[in-house]
This record gives C-alpha cells, sequence and structure tokens, in this order.
C-alpha cells in the first residue's frame, strides 16, 4: 500500500510538471498607439530664382516626424521605398529631366498602426555625361577640333532610318573651302558642364534646304553665319533608333542656331563615335535626311 502512495504522488507530480510545461504563455504589446501629428517636409538641393527645380545633383532632403511613431516608411514616387527609424534621409533622384514625384511617408506606430502624408515635389536632374565622352571631347579642360577633311564621308547623307551616309560620301577635300577653316572648342568647367565656341573664320557651309533657317537664301554655300559664342552644351541618351554597336548612345544639343562646322538646320547631334581625335555625328536636317560629318584633333 505504501508503494503505491507513493507512486501516485509521483504520477501527480509528472502531471503537474507536464501541465505547467504546457501553460500557453501570454504577452501584451502595451497600448497600441496611432502615430499622431504627422509632418513632411521635401527640400530639393540648391533652389534659387534661376533654378526653380534644383541645381541638377537630384538631391532632396527629406524630413517627417510624429507623435508616437516608432518607425517610417518612405515612399519616393519614383518606385523606390525605404524604412527608417528617424525621419529624415537624403535622398538622390536620377532621373534626367525636370519631374513631379508624389512622397508618402507611413508612420508606423505600436501594433503595426500607421498615419500616411503625402507631399508632391518637383526635382530637376541634370544628364551625367559619361567620363569618357567628358574627356574625348575637352581632355579635362579644352581641345580644338577641325573638319577630317582627308577622312571618306566627313560630310555625307542618308535616309532618316539608317546609320551610315548611303546616298552621298564626301571624298578627301571635295567641299568647300570655308568648311575647312572652321576650329571648334569644346571644354568643360568644374562641374563637367560642356561647352562649345566656334570660330568660323566670317563663313560657315550650309546645305541649300538650311540656308534660309540661317537667315539667307539659295543652294549649299559659304554664308556669314553667326556662331553664337561659347554655348553650354544640353547632353542625354540618344533618342534615335541606334544601336551601342553603331554609336555611343549619347547625344547634345546645341542652343541657337544649331551649328558645329557645317550647317543642316539641326540642332541635335548623335555621337556615333568619339575617340581622343577624331569625332563622328549624326543628325537630322531640316529636311528630314541624316547628316553626318567627322572632326579631327586640330594638329
Amino acid at each position: 500500500m505504501q508503494l503505491s502512495i507513493k507512486s501516485f504522488l509521483l504520477i501527480a507530480l509528472f502531471a503537474a510538471f507536464v501541465a505547467a510545461g504546457c501553460e500557453k504563455k501570454e504577452y501584451t504589446l502595451g497600448a497600441i498607439k496611432t502615430p499622431v501629428d504627422l509632418t513632411l517636409t521635401a527640400t530639393v538641393a540648391g533652389v534659387n530664382a534661376s533654378n526653380p527645380d534644383g541645381n541638377g545633383t537630384g538631391n532632396v532632403t527629406v524630413t517627417t516626424t510624429a507623435t508616437n511613431a516608432i518607425t517610417y516608411k518612405i515612399d519616393f514616387g519614383d518606385g523606390k521605398s525605404l524604412i527608417v527609424p528617424s525621419g529624415t534621409i537624403n535622398y538622390k533622384y536620377n532621373n534626367p529631366g525636370t519631374f513631379e514625384y508624389v512622397i508618402t511617408v507611413n508612420a508606423i506606430g505600436t501594433g503595426g498602426v500607421t498615419s500616411t502624408i503625402s507631399k508632391k515635389v518637383k526635382v530637376f536632374v541634370a544628364f551625367e555625361i559619361p567620363a569618357d565622352i567628358v574627356q574625348n571631347l575637352t581632355g579635362g579642360s579644352s581641345k580644338k577640333w577641325v573638319t577630317d577633311n582627308e577622312a571618306p564621308g566627313h560630310v555625307g547623307v542618308g535616309p532618316a532610318n539608317e546609320f551610315s551616309p548611303i546616298w552621298y560620301a564626301a571624298t578627301p577635300n571635295q567641299r568647300d573651302a570655308c568648311l575647312y577653316d572652321d576650329e571648334i572648342t569644346f571644354s568643360k568647367d568644374a562641374n563637367n558642364n560642356i561647352y562649345m565656341s566656334i570660330d568660323n573664320k566670317g563663313q560657315s557651309f550650309s546645305i541649300g534646304a538650311a540656308s534660309t533657317f540661317y537667315g539667307f537664301g539659295g543652294g549649299d554655300a559659304c554664308l556669314g553665319i553667326n556662331t553664337g559664342g561659347n554655348k553650354k552644351l544640353a547632353f542625354m541618351n540618344a533618342t534615335s533608333a541606334s544601336t551601342p554597336a553603331i554609336s555611343t548612345r549619347i547625344q547634345f544639343e546645341v542652343p541657337g542656331n544649331g551649328i558645329i562646322n557645317f550647317g543642316t538646320g539641326g540642332t541635335t547631334y548623335e555621337i556615333l563615335s568619339l575617340t581622343a581625335t577624331t569625332i563622328h555625328l549624326r543628325n537630322i536636317g531640316i529636311d528630314g535626311n541624316a547628316w553626318y560629318q567627322k572632326l579631327k584633333l586640330k594638329p
């Protein structure tokens, strides 16, 4: 009988131990608090009277505050978002051009409850010119170029949907003398902006279809065209149907009348190829055709 009592006690003790181990533990998050007094500011770098949408860096300082927030999820409106523990972050937009973005902040409180605020911001992002383009065009400061008069196709033309001068390609020294004495200088500033100035010795060559565009008349001729001083060039990705096999896929716009070493009435030039000593350009002229020109580093 004594053994049975001991066995019963052992069984009861074991059962109590198992029951204690199986008890469900209860946790508490404390009071659930919704973030309140949510604020949001977005400061675009370099905004001033001359640059209302920023200085082109794309940098924006986003600051958000809220009472009872433990973290913030910030959606920048460009397809990217971040979760940050504090409400201040420096963000860089990368899409070249001027665009509006809607920044949305979710302030997250205990238990995952959120409060939301949004703000629209307009940001200008300057195109970042590839380093090899900058170096080859300017040599790091400035370089002077002339028409590559001995290169086949230094003046050429073809259909707008092609990328070679299949209709006409000039042979060495075939064109007018005024086309061969122009000096084109590409230079850069401390921010890698590229400028172009032209000394045309008083005249530039123009195709006949573009002569009225430059304020003259008649056919192909050397004209007293004003080349417009030192002009800042606007670079961007090429908008043509070219491929990397036949082009750098970089183009630039020339302000004003757009002329370089000869005029076609076009102002946008795609860089087909560029080395430290040669440039091959393509543009669509006022006649709708693709025109080609080749430059070489001035000896």
